[in-house]
């Protein structure tokens, strides 16, 4: 039979009402004549319910118990699932991460797929099983211990059982009915695409698009899993949703597809570094050291001239991160000053930024994309403090507080509201 996975997150999920009418779901896809495979996450709020248990228990907390106790949120949903897909006169079962099993590595909270092997579920689905319930977000260890995936975890599940499965596609049910071409709530334009490329859905996902997970839709490009992204909460057809898909099942693509930012974002300047070689790696290393994950870099000349106390060129450098991460960055950086392995006069930080992207694989064949980026942020007066690009890509840094307003004037420049 054909298979289908079909996905349901937290909000489709959050109560009984809720999981029977995900059920009916799935209920339509069975009469079509598909297996499905579906992966559930944890009711909506369970999995922060059950981390704050674990915190409220063990400030300094075994890594493995934690895994245990947060992936039972998900084993909870699965089985309701099952059960009200049984009532419903479907042939069902709940399937944990150690029962089907999804083989992952050993890093508590953060594993990774090793293999999922077919044949338990493969052996139900010819027994006469039509659906196989399999509770998102965890696997298990060579251990043999409970793992979980990490926060987004169920949306990566379901992709990695579409590629182990040969699916004919991955359904991923959620609060919003497609991808739009930025944030509704940002712009009244914004429009729901019907079909968007693998690299540009992985490129407004990695710079603050919420609709799916980062790791999922790598997953899905890498073994071209189609995904579809449907509401939970509204009546779908085969036509419905958002298709993510390769650049190929796309006849023509926008030269810009989507308007992505990011709220949470600071910056940090260097001033007065020595400008010699393996400055960069001097600085950058304890940063990686220090979990921070750096955006975009600039490298300015010192506007400090030389003289006695900088004998020698001196430079700028200028980068962004993620704002929760400016505190380690700051000690990262005052620890590798302290120990000689950098010198700077100053350390500046700005907290008060935001990142606002274009994306679009049919920037790689049109000029002026930057061209018309840079014009209409200078017609709103919003100055760009950093810049940097892909091949289907530019992203710049701004003042928070023109954030929206970028948004906007970026999404009308380039016509996003028109078909």
């Amino acid at each position: 039979m054909p298979l289908l996975v079909m996905k349901f997150g937290g909000t489709s999920v959050a109560n009984l009402e809720r999981i029977e009418n995900a059920a009916k779901k799935v209920q339509k896809e069975v009469e079509r004549g598909y297996d499905v495979i579906v992966i559930v996450s944890a009711m909506s709020g369970e999995t922060n319910r059950l981390v704050g248990y674990v915190e409220g228990t063990s400030k300094l907390y075994d890594a493995r118990e934690y895994d245990a106790v947060v992936a039972s949120g998900e084993n909870v949903t699965a089985g309701l699932m099952a059960l009200r897909l049984q009532e419903m006169g479907i042939p069902a079962r709940s399937w944990q991460g150690w029962q089907v099993p999804i083989n992952t590595t050993s890093a508590h909270g953060s594993a990774r797929f090793v293999s999922i092997p077919r044949e338990n579920l493969d052996t139900k689905f010819k027994e006469g099983f039509k659906v196989a319930v399999v509770a998102g977000f965890q696997g298990v260890s060579a251990e043999g211990r409970i793992t979980t995936l990490g926060r987004g975890g169920s949306d990566t599940t379901a992709v990695a059982f579409a590629a182990a499965f040969d699916a004919e596609r991955c359904d991923i049910y959620t609060d919003v009915d497609g991808v739009y071409t930025t944030d509704p709530r940002v712009s009244g334009k914004a429009r729901k695409m019907d079909k968007i490329a693998f690299e540009e859905m992985l490129e407004l996902a990695s710079l603050g698009a919420k609709v799916l997970q980062t790791r999922s839709v790598e997953l899905a490009m890498r073994y071209n899993v189609r995904l579809r992204v449907l509401s939970s909460f509204e009546d779908t057809d085969e036509n419905s949703g958002t298709l993510v898909c390769g650049e190929e099942e796309i006849m023509e693509s926008k030269v810009v597809s989507g308007i992505a930012f990011s709220r949470e974002e600071a910056k940090i300047t260097l001033f007065t570094i020595e400008d010699r070689p393996g400055v960069a790696q001097a600085i950058f290393g304890p940063l990686a050291d220090a979990g921070v994950n750096v955006d975009m870099i600039v490298q300015n000349i010192s506007e400090k001239d030389y003289d006695e106390a900088h004998p020698g060129a001196v430079t700028d450098m200028t980068f962004s991160l993620p704002i929760n991460q400016v505190e380690r960055a700051k000690k990262a950086l005052e620890d590798a000053k302290a120990g000689g392995l950098i010198k700077y006069d100053e350390l500046i930080i700005d907290t008060d930024v935001a990142k606002v992207s274009v994306v679009g694989i049919g920037m790689r064949s049109h000029a002026g994309v930057a061209a018309k980026m840079f014009k209409s942020l200078s017609n709103e007066n919003v100055n760009i403090k950093v810049i940097s690009t892909s091949e289907i890509k530019i992203s710049v840094l701004i003042d928070r507080k023109y954030m929206e307003l970028a948004v906007q004037a970026l999404h009308d420049a380039f016509g996003l509201d028109k078909v």
